[in-house]
């Protein structure tokens, strides 16, 4: 996958692969390793609908309704509350999945951490939890990480820290956002 703002240079560099390896040009990328690659006039846009798509399909099969955010903030978790899932398999897998989205969807990314602390031994309200995610994603399906083609390359930084707010651990929790330009990088 080849990409640069250059098309001269793109060009040269494909010639000499082609020289060396043989390699066939594919054209613009569309799809690579499950991220769906849109053009846009403001740049491209990378999102996982199909996958997500598929694991709502997966995981939800009732028709529900959707939610306005990832997690319920009167749900409180807590490792030890409620009754053990009887597959916890299913739960692991839902959130290892969901953990792949977040590589284009940084809306989940603090749902999908906070929940990954409980895949030891899953329970109830941990899996109603994530349930509760996927009618968040079902909201908006095809959202996705904008890579914008903007000149500037300003770097912006933004933190946040909750001293000792986890109620089971009493550790902080703290987050951040990396900004290259108007492009989220992490």
């Amino acid at each position: 996958l080849l990409t640069s703002n250059d098309e001269v240079e793109i060009i040269s560099l494909k010639a000499f692969l082609d020289h060396a390896f043989k390699i066939k040009d594919l054209g613009y990328v569309h799809y690579f390793l499950g991220i769906e690659i849109l053009r846009t006039d403001r740049g491209l846009l990378l999102t996982q609908r199909k996958f997500t798509f598929e694991l709502l399909t997966e995981f939800s099969p009732e028709p529900s309704p959707s939610a306005t955010c990832p997690l319920d903030y009167n749900a409180k978790l807590t490792p030890h509350e409620g009754e053990l899932l009887p597959n916890p398999g299913i739960y692991r897998r839902l959130i290892g999945k969901l953990n792949f989205l977040t590589n284009t969807r940084p809306d989940i990314a603090f749902s999908i951490q906070h929940l990954s602390q409980f895949l030891q031994s899953p329970r109830e309200p941990h899996l109603k939890a994530a349930l509760h995610v996927l009618r968040y994603l079902k909201r908006e399906p095809s959202l996705g990480v904008l890579l914008n083609q903007s000149p500037t390359f300003d770097m912006l930084a933004y933190c946040d820290a909750d001293w000792a707010s986890c109620s089971h651990s009493r550790r902080s929790v703290s987050g951040f956002v990396v900004f290259l330009g108007d492009t989220l990088i992490t």
